[in-house]
Protein backbone atom coordinates (compact mmCIF):
# COMPACT_ATOMS: atom_id res chain seq x y z
CA UNK A 1 0.00 0.00 0.00
CA UNK A 2 2.92 2.25 0.97
CA UNK A 3 4.10 2.06 -2.40
CA UNK A 4 1.59 2.30 -4.25
CA UNK A 5 0.65 5.80 -2.48
CA UNK A 6 4.14 7.47 -2.98
CA UNK A 7 4.17 6.05 -6.63
CA UNK A 8 0.31 7.94 -7.21
CA UNK A 9 1.95 10.90 -4.94
CA UNK A 10 4.85 11.05 -7.37
CA UNK A 11 2.46 10.75 -10.46
CA UNK A 12 0.33 13.79 -8.96
CA UNK A 13 3.98 15.96 -8.65
CA UNK A 14 4.66 15.04 -11.60
CA UNK A 15 1.10 16.71 -13.22
CA UNK A 16 1.18 19.32 -11.04
CA UNK A 17 5.12 20.65 -12.31
CA UNK A 18 3.45 19.39 -15.93
CA UNK A 19 1.02 21.85 -15.04
CA UNK A 20 2.90 24.90 -13.88
CA UNK A 21 5.10 24.42 -16.32
CA UNK A 22 2.46 24.51 -18.73
CA UNK A 23 0.85 27.66 -17.03
CA UNK A 24 4.24 29.41 -16.95
CA UNK A 25 4.75 28.68 -21.13
CA UNK A 26 1.32 30.14 -22.04
CA UNK A 27 1.76 33.13 -19.47
CA UNK A 28 5.24 33.61 -21.45
CA UNK A 29 3.26 33.37 -25.02
CA UNK A 30 0.52 35.37 -24.46
CA UNK A 31 2.51 38.26 -22.97
CA UNK A 32 3.06 41.13 -25.27
CA UNK A 33 6.09 42.54 -25.84
CA UNK A 34 6.14 45.91 -24.62
CA UNK A 35 8.37 49.25 -24.46
CA UNK A 36 7.66 51.77 -21.65
CA UNK A 37 6.94 52.76 -18.31
CA UNK A 38 6.19 49.73 -16.21
CA UNK A 39 3.17 52.04 -14.86
CA UNK A 40 0.49 51.10 -17.40
CA UNK A 41 -2.35 52.77 -15.50
CA UNK A 42 -1.44 56.45 -14.89
CA UNK A 43 1.33 58.60 -15.57
CA UNK A 44 2.58 62.26 -13.83
CA UNK A 45 4.56 64.92 -15.66
CA UNK A 46 8.54 64.10 -14.96
CA UNK A 47 9.74 66.01 -12.02
CA UNK A 48 11.47 69.57 -13.33
CA UNK A 49 9.95 68.81 -17.07
CA UNK A 50 7.63 71.88 -16.96
CA UNK A 51 10.34 74.11 -15.45
CA UNK A 52 11.68 77.32 -18.33
CA UNK A 53 15.23 76.79 -17.74
CA UNK A 54 17.96 78.49 -19.93
CA UNK A 55 20.90 75.94 -19.57
CA UNK A 56 20.64 72.61 -21.54
CA UNK A 57 20.46 69.45 -19.73
CA UNK A 58 23.50 67.26 -19.25
CA UNK A 59 23.19 64.39 -22.45
CA UNK A 60 21.48 61.48 -21.02
CA UNK A 61 22.06 59.69 -24.48
CA UNK A 62 22.53 55.84 -24.41
CA UNK A 63 22.65 54.98 -28.41
CA UNK A 64 22.45 50.98 -29.44
CA UNK A 65 24.67 50.94 -32.05
CA UNK A 66 28.03 51.21 -32.99
CA UNK A 67 27.34 53.34 -36.04
CA UNK A 68 27.56 57.15 -36.72
CA UNK A 69 25.49 58.80 -33.68
CA UNK A 70 25.16 62.56 -33.85
CA UNK A 71 23.90 64.54 -31.05
CA UNK A 72 20.32 65.40 -32.04
CA UNK A 73 18.73 68.97 -30.58
CA UNK A 74 15.63 70.63 -30.34
CA UNK A 75 15.77 73.42 -32.88
CA UNK A 76 14.31 76.18 -30.24
CA UNK A 77 15.83 74.56 -27.41
CA UNK A 78 19.44 75.61 -25.13
CA UNK A 79 21.14 72.63 -26.34
CA UNK A 80 20.32 73.68 -30.18
CA UNK A 81 23.53 74.48 -32.10
CA UNK A 82 21.33 77.23 -34.39
CA UNK A 83 18.91 78.46 -31.72
CA UNK A 84 16.45 80.64 -33.25
CA UNK A 85 14.35 83.54 -31.57
CA UNK A 86 11.80 83.56 -34.04
CA UNK A 87 9.96 80.25 -32.57
CA UNK A 88 6.12 80.53 -33.24
CA UNK A 89 3.26 80.59 -31.13
CA UNK A 90 1.53 77.09 -30.26
CA UNK A 91 -1.37 78.37 -32.82
CA UNK A 92 1.05 79.16 -35.43
CA UNK A 93 2.93 76.05 -34.83
CA UNK A 94 -0.62 73.29 -34.99
CA UNK A 95 -1.45 75.37 -37.94
CA UNK A 96 1.93 74.45 -40.02
CA UNK A 97 1.27 71.12 -38.31
CA UNK A 98 -1.90 71.02 -40.09
CA UNK A 99 -0.63 71.70 -43.34
CA UNK A 100 2.14 69.54 -43.18
CA UNK A 101 -0.27 66.44 -42.31
CA UNK A 102 -2.41 67.36 -45.28
CA UNK A 103 0.89 67.85 -47.59
CA UNK A 104 1.99 64.20 -46.22
CA UNK A 105 -1.77 62.73 -46.74
CA UNK A 106 -2.09 64.37 -50.51
CA UNK A 107 1.19 62.36 -51.57
CA UNK A 108 -0.84 59.02 -50.79
CA UNK A 109 -4.68 59.86 -51.98
CA UNK A 110 -3.51 61.51 -55.63
CA UNK A 111 -0.03 62.96 -55.83
CA UNK A 112 -0.86 66.28 -55.82
CA UNK A 113 0.92 68.64 -54.02
CA UNK A 114 -0.88 71.83 -54.80
CA UNK A 115 -1.98 73.70 -52.18
CA UNK A 116 -5.21 75.24 -50.99
CA UNK A 117 -4.18 78.94 -50.18
CA UNK A 118 -7.40 79.65 -48.57
CA UNK A 119 -5.73 77.06 -45.69
CA UNK A 120 -3.15 79.26 -44.86
CA UNK A 121 -3.37 82.02 -42.11
CA UNK A 122 -0.25 82.28 -40.95
CA UNK A 123 2.75 83.89 -42.74
CA UNK A 124 4.34 81.95 -44.89
CA UNK A 125 7.60 84.25 -45.31
CA UNK A 126 8.89 81.74 -42.32
CA UNK A 127 8.75 78.57 -43.86
CA UNK A 128 5.47 77.14 -42.49
CA UNK A 129 6.50 73.66 -43.37
CA UNK A 130 9.86 73.30 -42.09
CA UNK A 131 8.34 75.01 -38.88
CA UNK A 132 7.71 71.41 -37.67
CA UNK A 133 10.72 70.09 -38.22
CA UNK A 134 11.86 70.54 -34.77
CA UNK A 135 15.23 68.28 -34.47
CA UNK A 136 18.59 69.84 -35.20
CA UNK A 137 22.21 67.88 -36.02
CA UNK A 138 25.54 68.95 -36.91
CA UNK A 139 27.43 67.79 -39.65
CA UNK A 140 30.62 68.87 -42.09
CA UNK A 141 30.47 69.21 -45.70
CA UNK A 142 33.44 69.82 -47.95
CA UNK A 143 37.44 69.82 -48.09
CA UNK A 144 37.75 71.56 -45.89
CA UNK A 145 35.07 70.53 -43.68
CA UNK A 146 32.14 73.26 -43.27
CA UNK A 147 29.94 72.49 -40.08
CA UNK A 148 26.39 72.49 -41.05
CA UNK A 149 23.57 72.55 -38.38
CA UNK A 150 21.14 70.94 -40.44
CA UNK A 151 17.41 69.96 -39.37
CA UNK A 152 16.71 65.95 -40.14
CA UNK A 153 13.43 64.57 -42.06
CA UNK A 154 12.33 61.75 -42.46
CA UNK A 155 9.70 62.61 -44.62
CA UNK A 156 11.74 63.87 -47.19
CA UNK A 157 14.62 62.09 -49.56
CA UNK A 158 17.01 65.19 -51.06
CA UNK A 159 19.07 67.09 -48.80
CA UNK A 160 20.15 70.39 -48.95
CA UNK A 161 22.10 73.59 -47.94
CA UNK A 162 22.34 76.94 -48.25
CA UNK A 163 24.96 78.22 -50.95
CA UNK A 164 23.96 81.74 -51.99
CA UNK A 165 21.86 82.75 -49.02
CA UNK A 166 23.35 83.40 -45.83
CA UNK A 167 20.46 82.10 -44.08
CA UNK A 168 22.29 80.00 -41.45
CA UNK A 169 25.40 80.34 -39.51
CA UNK A 170 27.66 79.09 -42.01
CA UNK A 171 27.47 79.34 -45.78
CA UNK A 172 28.57 76.43 -47.96
CA UNK A 173 30.58 77.71 -50.60
CA UNK A 174 31.42 74.66 -53.28
CA UNK A 175 33.64 76.54 -54.66
CA UNK A 176 36.21 76.50 -51.52
CA UNK A 177 36.13 72.98 -51.54
CA UNK A 178 38.45 70.37 -53.26
CA UNK A 179 36.01 67.61 -53.61
CA UNK A 180 33.05 69.08 -54.50
CA UNK A 181 31.48 67.80 -58.36
CA UNK A 182 28.34 69.40 -59.58
CA UNK A 183 26.48 66.20 -61.52
CA UNK A 184 25.88 66.20 -65.02
CA UNK A 185 22.08 66.48 -66.29
CA UNK A 186 22.70 63.04 -67.93
CA UNK A 187 24.04 61.26 -64.17
CA UNK A 188 22.13 58.70 -62.72
CA UNK A 189 21.86 60.62 -59.85
CA UNK A 190 20.53 63.57 -61.84
CA UNK A 191 17.53 60.87 -63.24
CA UNK A 192 16.86 60.06 -59.91
CA UNK A 193 15.73 62.97 -58.81
CA UNK A 194 12.20 62.35 -60.79
CA UNK A 195 9.72 65.16 -59.79
CA UNK A 196 12.76 66.98 -57.77
CA UNK A 197 14.37 67.26 -60.90
CA UNK A 198 14.68 70.98 -62.24
CA UNK A 199 16.19 70.67 -65.69
CA UNK A 200 19.93 71.73 -66.69
CA UNK A 201 21.57 75.11 -66.02
CA UNK A 202 25.43 75.39 -67.81
CA UNK A 203 25.01 71.56 -68.20
CA UNK A 204 24.72 71.47 -64.39
CA UNK A 205 22.22 68.95 -62.61
CA UNK A 206 18.93 71.28 -61.15
CA UNK A 207 17.11 70.68 -58.50
CA UNK A 208 14.15 72.20 -56.93
CA UNK A 209 11.95 70.76 -53.66
CA UNK A 210 9.01 72.55 -52.64
CA UNK A 211 7.42 72.04 -49.18
CA UNK A 212 3.94 71.95 -47.85
CA UNK A 213 3.15 75.49 -48.06
CA UNK A 214 4.67 76.33 -51.13
CA UNK A 215 8.10 77.55 -50.00
CA UNK A 216 10.73 75.94 -52.02
CA UNK A 217 14.40 75.22 -52.65
CA UNK A 218 16.22 75.28 -55.67
CA UNK A 219 19.78 74.84 -56.68
CA UNK A 220 22.81 72.86 -58.67
CA UNK A 221 22.43 69.20 -57.40
CA UNK A 222 25.88 67.65 -56.70
CA UNK A 223 28.05 66.16 -54.36
CA UNK A 224 30.73 66.24 -51.74
CA UNK A 225 32.29 64.74 -49.09
CA UNK A 226 30.12 64.46 -45.62
CA UNK A 227 31.45 64.31 -42.06
CA UNK A 228 29.17 62.98 -40.05
CA UNK A 229 31.29 62.71 -37.14
CA UNK A 230 35.24 62.55 -36.52
CA UNK A 231 36.03 59.50 -37.80
CA UNK A 232 32.67 58.54 -40.08
CA UNK A 233 32.89 60.35 -43.42
CA UNK A 234 30.57 59.66 -46.65
CA UNK A 235 32.44 60.07 -49.64
CA UNK A 236 30.63 61.64 -52.59
CA UNK A 237 27.37 62.29 -50.62
CA UNK A 238 24.54 63.73 -52.68
CA UNK A 239 22.71 66.60 -52.01
CA UNK A 240 21.59 70.28 -53.26
CA UNK A 241 23.79 73.51 -53.15
CA UNK A 242 20.58 76.17 -52.55
CA UNK A 243 20.65 79.20 -54.67
CA UNK A 244 17.60 80.46 -54.41
CA UNK A 245 14.52 80.07 -51.45
CA UNK A 246 11.13 80.98 -51.26
CA UNK A 247 9.69 81.60 -47.82
CA UNK A 248 12.34 80.49 -45.77
CA UNK A 249 13.45 82.62 -42.93
CA UNK A 250 15.69 79.93 -40.73
CA UNK A 251 18.58 79.79 -38.92
CA UNK A 252 19.16 76.24 -39.69
CA UNK A 253 21.98 75.69 -42.46
CA UNK A 254 19.43 72.99 -44.54
CA UNK A 255 17.90 69.47 -44.34
CA UNK A 256 18.62 66.21 -44.12
CA UNK A 257 16.73 63.75 -46.15
CA UNK A 258 16.03 60.73 -44.11
CA UNK A 259 13.37 59.07 -46.51
CA UNK A 260 13.49 55.76 -48.10
CA UNK A 261 13.94 56.85 -51.48
CA UNK A 262 17.25 56.59 -53.42
CA UNK A 263 18.28 60.57 -52.94
CA UNK A 264 17.67 59.84 -48.75
CA UNK A 265 21.19 59.92 -46.59
CA UNK A 266 19.82 56.57 -45.24
CA UNK A 267 19.55 55.23 -49.01
CA UNK A 268 23.52 56.73 -49.73
CA UNK A 269 24.78 54.71 -47.03
CA UNK A 270 22.86 51.62 -47.23
CA UNK A 271 26.42 49.65 -48.07
CA UNK A 272 27.88 51.19 -44.99
CA UNK A 273 25.11 51.32 -42.48
CA UNK A 274 22.68 48.85 -44.04
CA UNK A 275 20.22 51.15 -44.59
CA UNK A 276 19.37 50.75 -40.84
CA UNK A 277 19.30 54.35 -38.35
CA UNK A 278 17.75 55.54 -35.28
CA UNK A 279 16.98 58.28 -33.28
CA UNK A 280 15.87 59.41 -29.87
CA UNK A 281 13.60 62.78 -29.58
CA UNK A 282 14.34 64.34 -26.44
CA UNK A 283 11.03 64.50 -24.14
CA UNK A 284 11.65 68.32 -23.51
CA UNK A 285 13.62 70.63 -25.78
CA UNK A 286 15.79 71.18 -22.50
CA UNK A 287 17.57 68.06 -22.97
CA UNK A 288 19.61 66.20 -26.26
CA UNK A 289 19.08 63.23 -28.67
CA UNK A 290 20.87 61.71 -30.62
CA UNK A 291 20.44 60.65 -34.39
CA UNK A 292 22.41 56.68 -35.21
CA UNK A 293 23.13 55.28 -38.47
CA UNK A 294 23.38 51.64 -38.39
CA UNK A 295 21.34 48.43 -36.91
CA UNK A 296 21.67 48.01 -33.34
CA UNK A 297 24.17 46.24 -31.74
CA UNK A 298 21.93 44.37 -30.12
CA UNK A 299 18.24 44.18 -30.45
CA UNK A 300 17.76 43.58 -26.46
CA UNK A 301 15.40 46.50 -25.13
CA UNK A 302 13.55 46.67 -28.09
CA UNK A 303 10.21 45.81 -28.84
CA UNK A 304 9.93 45.07 -32.93
CA UNK A 305 6.66 45.17 -35.23
CA UNK A 306 6.60 45.03 -39.36
CA UNK A 307 7.40 48.10 -41.30
CA UNK A 308 4.45 48.58 -43.50
CA UNK A 309 4.62 48.84 -47.27
CA UNK A 310 2.76 51.53 -49.14
CA UNK A 311 3.07 50.56 -52.54
CA UNK A 312 4.36 52.94 -54.94
CA UNK A 313 5.13 55.90 -51.72
CA UNK A 314 8.40 54.83 -51.73
CA UNK A 315 10.13 58.15 -49.44
CA UNK A 316 7.57 57.32 -45.76
CA UNK A 317 7.71 54.35 -43.65
CA UNK A 318 4.52 52.56 -42.55
CA UNK A 319 3.51 51.05 -39.34
CA UNK A 320 0.08 49.06 -38.61
CA UNK A 321 -1.86 50.05 -35.55
CA UNK A 322 -4.11 47.43 -34.07
CA UNK A 323 -5.58 49.24 -30.97
CA UNK A 324 -5.03 51.71 -28.30
CA UNK A 325 -5.08 50.90 -24.45
CA UNK A 326 -6.23 53.63 -21.80
CA UNK A 327 -5.41 53.11 -18.18
CA UNK A 328 -4.17 49.87 -19.34
CA UNK A 329 -7.46 49.05 -21.10
CA UNK A 330 -7.71 47.71 -24.37
CA UNK A 331 -10.34 50.33 -26.57
CA UNK A 332 -10.86 46.96 -28.72
CA UNK A 333 -10.52 49.75 -31.66
CA UNK A 334 -11.60 47.12 -35.01
CA UNK A 335 -8.08 46.79 -36.53
CA UNK A 336 -9.60 47.37 -39.91
CA UNK A 337 -9.91 51.28 -38.74
CA UNK A 338 -6.07 50.97 -39.08
CA UNK A 339 -5.85 48.54 -42.03
CA UNK A 340 -4.70 51.34 -44.41
CA UNK A 341 -1.84 51.55 -42.46
CA UNK A 342 0.04 54.82 -40.77
CA UNK A 343 3.38 57.21 -41.40
CA UNK A 344 6.10 57.42 -38.77
CA UNK A 345 7.26 60.63 -39.27
CA UNK A 346 9.66 63.23 -37.42
CA UNK A 347 8.41 66.42 -39.17
CA UNK A 348 4.33 65.94 -38.08
CA UNK A 349 3.96 66.80 -34.60
CA UNK A 350 0.90 65.43 -33.45
CA UNK A 351 -0.65 62.39 -34.64
CA UNK A 352 -3.58 61.79 -36.47
CA UNK A 353 -5.95 58.78 -36.00
CA UNK A 354 -9.32 58.13 -38.44
CA UNK A 355 -12.31 59.53 -36.30
CA UNK A 356 -13.29 56.41 -34.90
CA UNK A 357 -10.22 55.47 -32.91
CA UNK A 358 -10.23 59.13 -32.13
CA UNK A 359 -13.24 58.99 -30.66
CA UNK A 360 -12.54 56.16 -28.26
CA UNK A 361 -9.18 57.14 -27.43
CA UNK A 362 -10.96 60.68 -26.38
CA UNK A 363 -14.23 59.39 -25.16
CA UNK A 364 -11.34 56.78 -22.36
CA UNK A 365 -9.82 59.60 -21.71
CA UNK A 366 -12.09 62.16 -20.36
CA UNK A 367 -13.69 59.49 -18.19
CA UNK A 368 -10.13 58.87 -16.79
CA UNK A 369 -9.62 62.32 -15.95
CA UNK A 370 -13.10 62.96 -14.50
CA UNK A 371 -10.95 64.77 -11.49
CA UNK A 372 -9.97 67.50 -13.12
CA UNK A 373 -11.65 70.81 -14.81
CA UNK A 374 -12.33 70.47 -18.93
CA UNK A 375 -10.96 73.07 -20.88
CA UNK A 376 -12.41 75.11 -23.60
CA UNK A 377 -10.79 73.40 -27.25
CA UNK A 378 -8.03 74.75 -28.20
CA UNK A 379 -7.48 74.61 -32.55
CA UNK A 380 -6.55 70.88 -32.86
CA UNK A 381 -7.47 69.97 -29.62
CA UNK A 382 -10.86 69.21 -28.21
CA UNK A 383 -9.72 67.00 -25.36
CA UNK A 384 -8.66 70.00 -22.66
CA UNK A 385 -7.92 70.19 -18.94
CA UNK A 386 -7.49 73.27 -16.97
CA UNK A 387 -4.78 72.55 -14.45
CA UNK A 388 -4.24 75.87 -13.36
CA UNK A 389 -3.50 76.58 -9.83
CA UNK A 390 -2.74 72.62 -9.51
CA UNK A 391 1.08 71.06 -8.16
CA UNK A 392 1.82 69.30 -11.81
CA UNK A 393 4.10 67.08 -9.97
CA UNK A 394 1.01 65.39 -8.07
CA UNK A 395 -1.06 65.62 -11.68
CA UNK A 396 -1.91 62.37 -13.20
CA UNK A 397 -3.10 61.15 -16.33
CA UNK A 398 -4.83 57.91 -18.12
CA UNK A 399 -1.76 55.82 -19.37
CA UNK A 400 -2.03 55.52 -23.47
CA UNK A 401 -0.36 52.47 -25.27
CA UNK A 402 0.04 52.33 -28.46
CA UNK A 403 -0.05 48.62 -29.78
CA UNK A 404 1.73 47.79 -33.30
CA UNK A 405 1.38 44.65 -35.20
CA UNK A 406 2.18 41.60 -33.46
CA UNK A 407 0.67 42.46 -30.53
CA UNK A 408 3.81 45.15 -29.09
CA UNK A 409 2.72 47.64 -26.82
CA UNK A 410 4.59 51.14 -26.38
CA UNK A 411 3.64 53.17 -23.35
CA UNK A 412 4.03 56.90 -23.82
CA UNK A 413 5.51 59.25 -22.06
CA UNK A 414 3.95 61.92 -19.60
CA UNK A 415 4.92 64.38 -22.55
CA UNK A 416 3.98 61.95 -25.19
CA UNK A 417 0.41 62.21 -23.74
CA UNK A 418 0.19 65.53 -23.10
CA UNK A 419 0.72 68.94 -24.06
CA UNK A 420 0.73 72.20 -22.91
CA UNK A 421 -1.06 75.12 -24.76
CA UNK A 422 -1.82 77.69 -22.02
CA UNK A 423 -1.24 81.20 -23.05
CA UNK A 424 0.49 81.99 -20.08
CA UNK A 425 -2.32 82.95 -17.18
CA UNK A 426 -3.64 79.50 -17.49
CA UNK A 427 -2.08 75.90 -17.27
CA UNK A 428 -3.70 74.51 -19.83
CA UNK A 429 -2.88 71.04 -21.03
CA UNK A 430 -4.54 69.25 -23.96
CA UNK A 431 -4.45 65.15 -25.06
CA UNK A 432 -1.87 65.30 -28.08
CA UNK A 433 -3.85 63.40 -30.33
CA UNK A 434 -6.22 64.96 -33.27
CA UNK A 435 -8.61 62.74 -35.63
CA UNK A 436 -8.34 63.15 -39.63
CA UNK A 437 -10.38 61.43 -42.38
CA UNK A 438 -7.27 60.86 -44.47
CA UNK A 439 -4.50 58.46 -44.03
CA UNK A 440 -3.14 58.60 -39.81
CA UNK A 441 -0.08 59.98 -38.97
CA UNK A 442 2.40 58.77 -36.04
CA UNK A 443 3.85 62.00 -34.62
CA UNK A 444 7.35 63.10 -33.19
CA UNK A 445 5.56 64.16 -29.84
CA UNK A 446 4.68 60.44 -29.12
CA UNK A 447 7.64 59.18 -30.21
CA UNK A 448 9.51 61.18 -27.52
CA UNK A 449 12.20 59.38 -25.00
CA UNK A 450 12.24 56.17 -27.30
CA UNK A 451 15.09 54.74 -29.54
CA UNK A 452 12.82 54.73 -32.47
CA UNK A 453 14.81 51.88 -34.80
CA UNK A 454 14.21 52.02 -39.25
CA UNK A 455 15.62 48.89 -39.57
CA UNK A 456 14.40 49.45 -43.63
CA UNK A 457 17.01 46.19 -44.72
CA UNK A 458 15.14 43.82 -42.36
CA UNK A 459 11.91 45.70 -42.97
CA UNK A 460 10.81 46.71 -39.14
CA UNK A 461 10.46 49.18 -36.74
CA UNK A 462 11.98 48.58 -33.18
CA UNK A 463 11.35 50.89 -29.81
CA UNK A 464 13.31 51.25 -26.82
CA UNK A 465 12.42 52.76 -23.92
CA UNK A 466 14.44 55.64 -21.78
CA UNK A 467 16.74 56.10 -24.30
CA UNK A 468 17.68 59.68 -23.69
Amino acid sequence: MGSEREASDDRAAKTCVKMLLLLLLCSYHFTPARAGDADRIYKVLAAGSQKAEAACAEPQVTPSSSGATLLLSHRYGPCSPAPSTDEPTMAELLQRDQLRAEYVQRKFYNGDDALDQSKITVPTNLGSALETLQYVITVGIGSPAVTQNMIIDTGSDVSWVHCSTPNGSVLFDPVKSSTYSPFSCTSTPCTQLGEDGNGCSSSQCQYMVTYGDGSNTTGTYGSDTLALTTSETVANFNFGCSHKEEGFDDKTDGLMGLGGDAESLVSQTAATYGKSFSYCLPETSRSPGFLTLGAPNTTSGFVTTPMYKFGNVSTYYGILLQDIAVGGAPLGISPAVFSTGSVMDSGTIITRLPARAYSSLSSAFRAGMRGYPRAPTVSLFDTCFDFTGLDLANVSVPAVTLVFDGGVEVDLVYNGIMVAVGDGTTVTECLAFAATTGLSLIGNVQQRAFEVLHDVGQGVFGFRPDAC
